[in-house]
């Protein structure tokens, strides 16, 4: 039985996941520039309020940027003791840093409950700003927030599969990788080991 996934980890999730493994043997950024933050808001318009019109612009993606930084190395907390992403190792923020940061970002905009029931669905309850402007690193932080603070975040997992950079939530008790390619590189690379150490 897979587990679910609330929409508040998901959404951070998606987020540390913009850090990733590109498939040659690098890390890629998908927020390297205004663009790809522009891009990967528009794709969730279901976690982020007025996300079709959103247009990113160098102050949103630096402030997401280092929303991102502290969100990952909060992650790299929560997965201990084990190791965390090696995307991160050697460059996590301090733990006092990476949670100032995470709650500075959630008071940019205060927000207050708003109950959505359409016809056909069960209530959902979405957290809205007060203002009517959104601030979306204060989106985020709330999401984070409520990830961190909530049961998911202890299936939270750092895949360690080789070239992988992935966080994510653990949905059975023998997961040991973010996805099924992941574990079939880590198999492949065990074999490999054990006929190099053989030889």
């Amino acid at each position: 039985m897979q587990a679910t996934i609330s929409g508040d980890a998901r959404l951070v999730l998606d987020l540390a996941l913009t850090i990733r493994h590109d498939g040659h043997g690098k890390v890629a950024d998908d927020l390297s520039d205004p663009a790809g933050l522009t891009a990967w808001v528009r794709a969730r318009p279901d976690g982020l309020p007025e996300a079709a019109g959103f247009v990113a612009d160098e102050a949103a993606l630096a402030a997401v940027r280092d929303l991102r930084a502290a969100v990952r190395a909060l992650f790299a907390r929560a997965v201990r003791p084990a190791e965390p992403s090696p995307a991160d190792a050697a460059r996590l923020l301090p733990l006092a840093e990476a949670v100032r940061r995470l709650n500075e970002a959630a008071a940019r905009t205060p927000t207050v409950p708003v109950l959505h029931w359409a016809e056909d669905a069960e209530p959902v309850v979405r957290h809205e700003a007060v203002r009517g402007g959104d601030e979306l690193t204060a989106v985020l932080a709330h999401a984070a927030i409520a990830f961190l603070d909530g049961p998911e975040r202890q299936r939270l997992r750092a895949c360690h599969a080789p070239r992988c950079v992935r966080y994510f939530l653990k949905e059975h008790p023998r997961q040991e990788w973010c996805k099924p390619s992941c574990g079939n590189r880590a198999r492949v690379a065990r074999h490999h080991e054990r006929h190099r150490r053989s030889a």
